[in-house]
C-alpha cells in the first residue's frame, strides 16, 4: 500500500490498482446479486459476464505486484538498499497504514455479527459458528494467518471471508525485513524471490482442485509478491527509455485481459503467474514515465481514483454488499434492477471509502508517523563530529554511529 502523499504516487500504477479492485467489486457483487441475468448479461453475453466477473481473484494477484513492488522500490528509496532497512521504521509505517481504518471494519463487523444480523454472522458455516468465534476470527487477521484459519473452517463468516489476502499481504510485511537483515546481499534475496516464483505454480498444482489452497495459501501468492519485489529491483538497473517503456506498457497491457478472461479454471497453476508477470511489466513500463497518456488523463481518472482509495475499498466495500444482501436478497432483486443496484453498490462503496480515507486513514496515518519521528528523535541521536543526526544513523550515509545518547529536541 501506497503512502497517501500525491507527490511520490505514480499514476499508472494508480490506474493499474484501480483496474485490480475493479475486478474484486465486481466479482463480489455478481456472487451476492448475479449480473448474469441481467441486462449487462443480455446486452455482451452471459459467457462475457461470467469471464469478467468470476476470474476476479486475479485482481488480487495484480494487488500483490503492485505492493511488492512499492514496498521494495519504498525501502530503497528511504533506507538506500535492502540491507539499510530501519525495521521498527518500516513496522510502524506499515501499522499505521493499515490498522486503523482495519480496526474500524472489525468493529463494525464483530458489533453487527454479536447482534446476529445476516451476513455479519458466522452463519456462512455449517453449522454456524457462535459469536464467541469471532475472538479467534479477529485474532487470526490481527496476526496474519486468516487464511490458514479458512483453509481449516472453510468461509464461515461472509465479511471477514475477503480479509485472507490481507493476511498474504502482512505476512510479507513481517517476514521482508528480518529478511533483508539476515541475508545482506541483494542478489541474495533475489535468489529467495526467484525460488517463491518456482514454488508457488507447484504447490498450486498440488492443490488445484481446492481453491482454499491454490487462491489463499501463502505459497500460491508469495510468487506475485516476489515478482513485484523482483521488478523493483531490475527497475533502475534495466533504465528503459520511454519508447521501450511504452512498449512494454502496450504488450502487457494487451497480454493482461487475454490471461484474464482466459480464466483461473484449468489454469490454477501457472495462470496466476501469467497475470503477476503482465502486471509485471506494465509496472516496470510505468517506471519512471513521466509522459502522459489515456491512463493518466481524464479517462483513466475514476479508476486512478478508485487505485488512490483501494485498501479503503478493499476493507468496506464487503461490509455494504452485507447490508445491500440484508436489504435485498438475491431472488428478490429483479432482472431490470440489477445494473442500477450495482451502482449503487460502487456508489455507497466509494463514498464509505472516501470518508474512512479522510477522517480515518489519512489523519492517523499522518498521527502516528509523526509520533514515531518524534520518538525517535527524543531517544536516539547519533553525533559525528560536532554534527547530530536525529534518524537512525543509517538512514544518512555520512552518519556512523560512534556514541548514542538521549538528547533534547
Amino acid at each position: 500500500m501506497n503512502d497517501h502523499n500525491p507527490g511520490t504516487r505514480n499514476a499508472r500504477i494508480d490506474f493499474l490498482r484501480g483496474v485490480a479492485i475493479a475486478c474484486v467489486l465486481v466479482l463480489h457483487f455478481t456472487l451476492a446479486f448475479g449480473l448474469v441475468n441481467s441486462p449487462l448479461g443480455d446486452l455482451v453475453g452471459r459467457d462475457a459476464i461470467k469471464a469478467i466477473a468470476f476470474n476476479g481473484n486475479y485482481g488480487v494477484t495484480i494487488f500483490f505486484v503492485i505492493s511488492g513492488y512499492l514496498i521494495t522500490s519504498g525501502i530503497l528509496k528511504r533506507w538506500g538498499s535492502l540491507r539499510g532497512i530501519n525495521v521498527r521504521s518500516f513496522y510502524v509505517m506499515r501499522a499505521a497504514r493499515i490498522l486503523p481504518s482495519l480496526l474500524l471494519a472489525l468493529t463494525i463487523i464483530v458489533v453487527l455479527g454479536v447482534l446476529d444480523v445476516p451476513y455479519f454472522n458466522n452463519g456462512d458455516a455449517d453449522p454456524p459458528l457462535p459469536a464467541s468465534y469471532f475472538g479467534i476470527a479477529i485474532l487470526s487477521i490481527l496476526t496474519f494467518w486468516h487464511n490458514l484459519l479458512m483453509q481449516s473452517e472453510g468461509y464461515f463468516n461472509y465479511c471477514l471471508n475477503v480479509y485472507w489476502s490481507l493476511s498474504v499481504e502482512e505476512m510479507f510485511y513481517l517476514c521482508l525485513p528480518p529478511l533483508c537483515l539476515l541475508l545482506r546481499r541483494t542478489w541474495l534475496v533475489v535468489v529467495v524471490c526467484l525460488g517463491a516464483v518456482v514454488i508457488g505454480p507447484i504447490y498450486r498444482g498440488a492443490h488445484a482442485g481446492n481453491e482454499l489452497y491454490f487462491m489463499y495459501g501463502y505459497f500460491a501468492c508469495f510468487d506475485a509478491i516476489a515478482i513485484g519485489c523482483l521488478s523493483a529491483l531490475l527497475a533502475p538497473q534495466l533504465a528503459l527509455p520511454p519508447q521501450a517503456r511504452r512498449i512494454l506498457r502496450v504488450a502487457c497491457g494487451i497480454a493482461l485481459p487475454l490471461i484474464y478472461l482466459r480464466g483461473i479454471a484449468g489454469h490454477e497453476m501457472f495462470g496466476f503467474t501469467a497475470i503477476a508477470l503482465a502486471a509485471a511489466g506494465i509496472v516496470l513500463g510505468a517506471h519512471g514515465e513521466q509522459q502522459p497518456g489515456w491512463t493518466t488523463g481524464k479517462l483513466g481518472a475514476p479508476l486512478r481514483w478508485a487505485g488512490r482509495h483501494s485498501y479503503e475499498l478493499y476493507l468496506f466495500h464487503v461490509i455494504v454488499l452485507a447490508a445491500m444482501r440484508n436489504i435485498l436478497t438475491k431472488a428478490e432483486l429483479s432482472h431490470a434492477m440489477r445494473l442500477p443496484w450495482l451502482a449503487l453498490f460502487l456508489a455507497v462503496s466509494a463514498v464509505v471509502a472516501m470518508l474512512v480515507s479522510r477522517h480515518v486513514s489519512e489523519p492517523a496515518n499522518r498521527a502516528l508517523r509523526a509520533w514515531h519521528r518524534r520518538r525517535t528523535g527524543a531517544e536516539v541521536a547519533v553525533r559525528t563530529g560536532g554534527k547530530s543526526c536525529r534518524w537512525p544513523w543509517h538512514a544518512h550515509r555520512s552518519c556512523r554511529p560512534r556514541r548514542v545518547s538521549c538528547l533534547p529536541k
